[in-house]
């Protein structure tokens, strides 16, 4: 069984304003913006679905091939994970 995505709640702070992801690293203090597509990611990542199952889920919402929506979210993950906000990409 491959892992769920995982957000590191106990690695960053975050609020909604207007749409908008705000997320604040425990870290280093820095500030990391989600907005559309970004956004909706991120609320995907709940811990129940890994990465095939956001890439399905994504691909349906927006009509898109499957290997498009890996090709753009696939770096989007790889930051997330370096930025210390996800496990399990």
């Amino acid at each position: 069984m491959i892992a769920p995505l995982m957000k590191q709640a106990g690695r960053f702070s975050e609020t909604t304003v207007d749409g908008e992801v705000v997320l604040l690293n425990l870290d280093d203090g820095a500030f990391f913006s989600l907005t559309g597509t970004a956004a909706e990611i991120w609320s995907l990542i709940d811990g129940a679905r890994n990465r095939e199952a956001v890439i399905a889920e994504l691909a349906a919402r927006h009509n898109a091939d499957h290997a498009a929506v890996a090709a753009d979210l696939d770096p989007f993950l790889a930051d997330l994970q370096a930025r210390g906000f996800i496990a399990g990409a």
